[in-house]
């Protein structure tokens, strides 16, 4: 293995999987993975044989901001090499092989990935060439297959895409990601005495144009202007906001 047996304690932004692109074909593509990587704050990737050889500018331009993955990269002549130092390989496919293995989504995969590592393990994940993907003399030192769900009717991913999708899945699977969330901008929820106020403004309002018409249907229909105030995320700024609207469409000129 060429280069140094870089350690967490050199750079390493912890405990990870190894990612290893077998026999590369395009400088590009490389450089376009480490950017993927990076994104997600992976930076452990070793080259099978790379057509082109290494270092290789190409890589190292398409790599823009991700120098940390490149600086460190490892190169290697062949994937037993790649993967000697390994407890467990995933290998990325989008093809049926004729072999018995476990075939996982990406989500579990790395879901394993991060127990495994948890407990001590060192994991790598392989990707394929870009023409034809890996090869079954690859596969075969695979302990799991990893496949995409994508549309059987055009399933070639390509390299970096491949690698950005594992990437993302590992960072969910090791940081908290909230579904959704609110991002205030100069301002704060709007308290339960700010929204009644709004509701009595709009009710005295509408109240005085004969709105709430017939009085049998008076208080459903306040009930709904006040349940829809209630279920609207408003912000203080907007409870202003609604307040001024409501002044201007009703000031007599």
């Amino acid at each position: 293995m060429s280069g140094t047996d870089h350690s967490q304690d050199q750079g390493w932004t912890g405990p990870q999987p190894v990612f290893v692109l077998v026999r590369p074909q395009m400088g590009e593509n490389i450089g376009a993975a480490a950017r993927a990587m990076w994104n997600f704050g992976l930076d452990r990737l070793r080259l099978v044989d790379p057509r082109d050889g290494w270092p290789n500018p190409r890589a190292v331009a398409m790599a823009t901001g991700a120098g940390q993955v490149l600086d460190h990269v490892e190169v290697v002549a062949d994937t037993p090499a790649a993967l000697v130092d390994m407890n467990y390989v995933f290998a990325t496919t989008a093809r049926n092989r004729d072999l018995t293995k476990p075939v996982v989504s990406p989500e579990r995969a790395m879901e394993q990935a991060r127990a495994m590592i948890a407990a001590g393990q060192k994991i790598a994940v392989m990707f394929g060439p870009e023409r034809a993907g890996l090869e079954n003399e690859d596969v075969i030192r695979a302990n799991a297959l990893i496949s995409v769900p994508v549309n059987p009717a055009f399933g070639s991913l390509n390299l970096a895409q491949c690698v950005l999708l594992t990437a993302y899945e590992w960072r969910r699977q090791t940081q908290d990601v909230p579904p959704e969330f609110l991002r205030m901008q100069n301002a704060k929820m709007a308290t339960g005495v700010e929204i009644e106020k709004l509701f009595q403004h709009y009710f005295e309002r509408l109240d005085e144009k004969g709105f709430f018409w017939p009085d049998h249907k008076a208080a459903p229909m306040a009930q709904t202007l006040r349940n829809m105030f209630s279920r609207m995320p408003l912000t203080d700024a907007d409870v202003r906001t609604m307040h001024g609207i409501l002044r201007a469409l009703t000031k007599t000129r």
